[in-house]
């Protein structure tokens, strides 16, 4: 009987920290992103953003599933999209492309970072709708590191307009319905 209680007490803790493992694992990916950037392993890094892309998909539902929503996680998951989506793909773009073209390049890269920051801190402080108000950082993240791949097909300035686009996007009001 006791082995019975100690494994249900572990299913419950495990439930009641699944969404969050997946997002400190979404966190994870960010870093090991940005650590593969700056180690010029760039398919790496281009990797471990999808991944966290993968992960963030899931995190919410798994919290969703299993009842276990909370202001602490919608907190973590805004500080794994930062790192996975904001900084991550940031790093990458201006370590191949950006760094290239100065100081417009350090503060394109700064404004897209900014820009994402404050479109999670927005999201942190307004109720739940069925609404996204702004362009997500995840869905502006992925398009930023997919780009990766038009590199051979797109000229370099083609991201002195892509950079501002989606920062501006990120801050925007316009909404989107969730999926």
């Amino acid at each position: 009987m006791f082995i019975i209680h100690m494994v249900d007490s572990t299913i419950k803790k495990i439930k009641s920290h699944a969404a969050n493992l997946i997002t400190l694992c979404n966190l994870s990916f960010g870093g090991a992103s940005i650590m593969a950037t700056l180690n010029e392993a760039y398919s790496y890094s281009v990797l471990f953003i999808f991944i966290a892309a993968f992960l963030d998909r899931y995190d919410g539902k798994v919290a969703r599933k299993f009842n276990q929503e909370s202001e602490l996680g919608k907190q973590l998951d805004s500080m794994g999209d930062i790192i996975s989506f904001g900084v991550a793909p940031a790093l990458l773009m201006y370590e191949i492309i950006l760094a290239d073209f100065g100081m417009i390049g350090i503060i394109f890269t700064i404004l897209y970072i900014a820009c994402g920051a404050f479109r999670l801190a927005r999201f942190n402080i307004t109720e739940a709708t069925a609404y996204f108000v702004g362009l997500p950082i995840t869905a502006a993240g992925t398009f930023l590191t997919f780009s990766y791949f038009l590199i051979p097909v797109v000229g370099p300035q083609f991201y002195l307009f892509l950079f501002p686009l989606l920062s501006i996007l990120m801050i925007c009001t316009f909404t989107l319905k969730k999926v």
